[in-house]
């Protein structure tokens, strides 16, 4: 059964993905990384969707991972079951082949900023608070708080929210470069909508490609990105097609160099 704490709306070219956790302010568990990922693949395999809306239900966009669901964890659990797995889905969301907008509607903190930050787009709330609070529970950021953060948007405002514990208002966070637009309180999901209207109007293959471009200059895994630009770029050629063809006719191939 389908977790319906993740919820996906399909709307012509524009996919609404939901955290709906409300009374928890959007924490996560491990059912709903693993239904995160899963809504991840549908999302993906949708072939008229041009761009995603991430958002939260209630006052939260989310508070990250549920001390409950990781409290109890020995250290091997912890380690493995939830921060490496929490990572690869956060990993999954960012490396989507549709540029993704996070439409903040309420805080996101520790967790709930990593989640945002995989997105390609972050517009908040102006009652927005922003940060990584987790040192204060002694623990570490653990879905890429310390890396694709550092990666975004600099080294030095992530040690002031890590190190420091600095918490950031919406404004602040745009001023920061940690969002990059403003809406006032209860207006991000028409700023998130008009924003994916304007990416849609834009050719669907050259988003992907682009994305991955950008990607890759940025360092973020960068091996797979250049993988699949070289291999979207070989499945479009002849030769792929008559190698395909050959191998099922149990014949040589006569390649043409055809692009």
């Amino acid at each position: 059964m389908a977790d319906e704490r993740i919820r996906v709306e399909f709307e012509g070219a524009v996919a609404t993905m939901t955290i709906a956790r409300p009374e928890k302010l959007n924490a996560f568990d491990i059912d709903m990384l693993r239904a995160l990922a899963s809504a991840c693949d549908t999302i993906e395999s949708n072939r008229v969707v041009r761009v995603v809306i991430l958002t939260g239900e209630g006052k939260a966009f989310s508070a990250g991972g549920d001390i409950k669901a990781w409290g109890g964890m020995d250290a091997a659990e912890f380690g493995h079951d939830w921060v490496r797995f929490g990572h690869r889905v956060f990993e999954r969301l960012a490396t989507l082949r549709m540029p993704v907008i996070a439409a903040l509607n309420g805080h996101a903190l520790g967790g709930g900023l990593e989640l945002a930050a995989a997105a390609d787009i972050r517009i908040a709330e102006r009652q927005v608070k922003i940060g990584l609070p987790e040192t204060s529970l002694g623990m570490v950021p653990g879905w890429s708080g310390t890396q694709r953060l550092v990666s975004r948007f600099g080294a030095q405002i992530v040690r002031r929210m890590v190190l420091g514990g600095e918490m950031f208002s919406a404004d602040e966070a745009k001023a920061e470069g940690l969002v990059d637009a403003v809406a006032e309180t209860g207006a991000v999901m028409a700023a998130a909508r008009n924003y994916a209207a304007r990416v849609a109007a834009r050719g669907p293959a050259a988003l992907e490609i682009s994305k991955l471009m950008i990607a890759s200059a940025n360092g973020e895994d960068k091996g797979a990105a250049v993988e699949a630009l070289g291999s979207i770029l070989v499945a479009k050629t002849g030769d792929l097609k008559e190698g395909v063809a050959a191998f099922s006719e149990r014949r040589e191939a006569r390649f043409k160099g055809e692009w």
